[in-house]
């Protein structure tokens, strides 16, 4: 959550970057949307979106940014496997320009180009969302206060130890794999990082006026994302936890990787944050390879896709179609590789 309230509130003062110099840049096109589809959540994919339905950039630049982007998924991979959320999505940026590369050899005109005013960007001046502090304070909204209140229970949290844990598991790759994050990406140190960028974004929640509180951290991240994103987060812990204490779930996924690696392309096409979690915790379980967690996300691009979907289902089958023959290839080669 305060990743996502980072990154509306930078989206917003930034206010929503006029991108129609791309027009006439195939390439440029390709790596800005590939670049764009690194942002966590829908921004990058939903600028990219209302570009292509205005006919700015093109279906190769339209696909590259779903390829890259993980949704919501994103924010749980960087916090939970941050050393293999910088793998996985390195690898799909790559990947996704290669693509995009290939479908503007053969693609001269997009499968569907709308006029579109649906998904704008958000834009908003500067000088107008920002408030004195102390004002807010004397007329604080309740929904400040519960972003207050949830942002210095978070940093307490961090500081004072209560919210870390060890990575104990009784498989000696996994020991091994965890062994080294702990080496790469200290937990000491992300939580200090942690707690910084919380304390900057409880600044930012004390600054901001009452309407961009209301309409953008409460209407827009609260209700539109974080909740959903819990909610799949705390079914998917569950559904392993029970899982893992009714059958042997890693023995399952080893004896039937073809099946687990079609189950994660089929519900990578979801075009939906959420459904997603679940295989990112059964690769932290160690109960799938990381073969099948890049397909999953290569094909899945959490809720990127809705405002494609609902302005143009041609180009949004197409480029699913696209995703998933080359998550195929991804998995296969994996599994037969042992990767």
């Amino acid at each position: 959550m305060i990743m996502m309230l980072v990154i509306e509130y930078v989206n917003v003062i930034s206010g929503g970057r006029r991108l129609q110099n791309l027009h006439n840049s195939r390439l440029k096109q390709l790596v800005v949307a590939a670049l764009l589809g690194l942002i966590p959540g829908c921004v990058g994919g939903f600028a990219i979106v209302s570009l292509f339905t205005h006919g700015i950039v093109n279906f190769g630049a339209l696909t590259a940014v779903m390829i890259v982007s993980l949704g919501d998924e994103a924010f749980m991979m960087f916090a939970a496997i941050p050393e293999t959320a910088i793998t996985v999505t390195a690898l799909l940026f790559v990947i996704a320009v290669c693509t995009g590369f290939v479908i503007n050899l053969f693609v001269k005109k997009s499968p569907a180009t709308v006029y579109s005013n649906h998904f704008e960007i958000q834009t908003c001046a500067n000088k107008t969302i920002h408030s004195n502090i102390l004002q807010n304070l004397k007329r604080i909204t309740w929904q400040r206060i519960i972003l207050i209140a949830g942002t210095v229970f978070f940093v307490f949290g961090i500081l004072s130890g209560l919210l870390d844990h060890s990575h104990e598991t009784q498989f000696a790759e996994e020991k091994h794999y965890m062994q080294h994050v702990d080496t790469v990406f200290n937990e000491r140190w992300l939580n200090i990082i942690f707690a910084v960028i919380s304390i900057a974004t409880l600044y930012v929640i004390l600054k901001v006026n009452d309407s961009f509180t209301a309409k953008h951290f409460w209407g827009h991240i609260i209700k539109k994302h974080f909740w959903k994103i819990f909610l799949w987060t705390i079914g998917a812990l569950l559904a392993i936890y029970m899982l893992l204490h009714f059958i042997n779930i890693n023995e399952w996924t080893s004896n039937n990787r073809l099946s687990v690696l079609l189950l994660a392309l089929i519900i990578g096409l979801i075009p939906e944050s959420g459904p997603h979690i679940i295989f990112i915790v059964l690769f932290m379980n160690g109960s799938v390879p990381f073969s099948v967690l890049l397909a999953n996300s290569f094909v899945q691009d959490g809720h990127s896709a809705l405002p494609l979907l609902a302005e143009s289902k041609k180009s949004f089958v197409y480029m699913k179609l696209i995703k998933l023959a080359i998550g195929i290839l991804i998995g296969l080669a994996g599994i037969l590789v042992g990767f």
